[in-house]
């Protein structure tokens, strides 16, 4: 197998390169990655020398570097990570997420449909449902789409694209729609993320709200394990949600966070809540264990032990990029 993985400098996506360098001996994986503000080749410095890996700095939008790397590394597989991902963000200039998410998207497929023989799997989140009630069953892939942000708008127009160049062109296509991630390298304006480095730089965390917002979180590894299984047996045309069975508030996650690095509630400061914030998300992941056998494996007192014991050892990771780049503080 010979995998172009773009956005593969990203949170996720760097760790699914890990995960298929460790699992797939004989694969190859090219990193095709623009180096926004969220790519780091930090993510993978224990990679560089690997013979089987290969980063090339690119924008999925340019569609004849996406074409040279595609013809000159004979991929036969191809995994898009690649998007702006920060609601906040999009909230302020929706620009980058319009370029990104639907022009790149679409420059993908154009790429695939004119190579042939490669499988393409795009990775897409929850929020193109839009938004449950607290009553309300998890989505599923039969769910509606209602994005309410830039940012989930972009996702959604990218989603109808992949599903509509399977009808049209008959290209062996794939979605996987995800729950919240967690974990080690994730980029720290993200919730977990920021959390933990506030308190750990002396800051108190910015919770919108009243913090009651409910999401679904899936440990990123068990992510990487998913997307794994729907690119080895999933079925073209396909769409798989992908959850974590485990909904918790912003304020759940905090006060865990706290209680971890041994803080009290007085590190909390309520924030005015984001404009349009969507009040919960939850994910039915029965299809994808039913048909691929795949459940996540990681348990929240793990995945969250597991998160902070990263960011307490890794300090000059994450301090450098809060040195080097001005974000929002603000609660995902």
């Amino acid at each position: 197998m010979r995998f172009l993985v773009t956005g593969g400098a990203g949170f996720i996506g760097s760790h699914f390169i890990r995960y298929l360098l460790n699992k797939y001996p004989d694969c190859r994986v090219v990193n095709y990655d623009k180096l926004t503000y969220a790519g780091n080749l930090d993510n993978l410095r224990d990679r560089q020398n690997d013979p089987r890996y290969l980063f090339v700095q690119g924008d999925i939008a340019d569609f004849g570097s996406i074409s040279q790397v595609i013809s000159e590394h004979d991929i036969t597989h191809l995994v898009n990570f690649a998007a702006e991902s920060h609601v906040d963000r999009s909230i302020v200039n929706s620009d980058e997420f319009i370029h990104t998410n639907i022009i790149g998207t679409h420059t993908l497929l154009e790429a695939v449909r004119k190579y042939g023989n490669i499988r393409l799997h795009h990775i897409s989140t929850d929020e193109v449902y839009g938004a449950l009630g607290p009553e309300d069953p998890p989505f599923n892939e039969n769910s509606s789409y209602r994005p309410r942000s830039p940012y989930s708008a972009s996702k959604a127009a990218a989603d109808h694209l992949v599903r509509a160049y399977f009808h049209t062109y008959g290209l062996p296509v794939t979605i996987s729609n995800c729950s919240n991630n967690y974990g080690p390298y994730q980029f720290p304006e993200k919730l977990h993320a920021l959390f933990i480095t506030n308190l750990l730089e002396g800051k108190k965390v910015p919770l919108y709200g009243d913090g009651l917002q409910v999401r679904d979180w899936l440990y990123v590894e068990d992510h990487c394990a998913a997307i794994d299984a729907i690119v080895q047996r999933g079925r073209p045309g396909d769409t798989y949600c992908v959850g974590g069975g485990c909904e918790k508030t912003n304020l759940a996650i905090a006060r865990k966070i706290l209680a971890l690095l041994g803080r009290g509630e007085e590190m909390i400061e309520y924030v005015a809540d984001r404009p349009g914030h969507d009040r919960r998300y939850a994910i039915d992941y029965r299809k994808i264990q039913r048909e691929l056998g795949w459940a996540p494996q990681t348990d929240w007192e793990t995945g969250m032990k597991k998160t902070v014991a990263w960011y307490r050892q890794n300090t000059a990771w994450w301090k450098k990029l809060k040195i080097n780049y001005l974000f929002y503080e603000i609660s995902g």
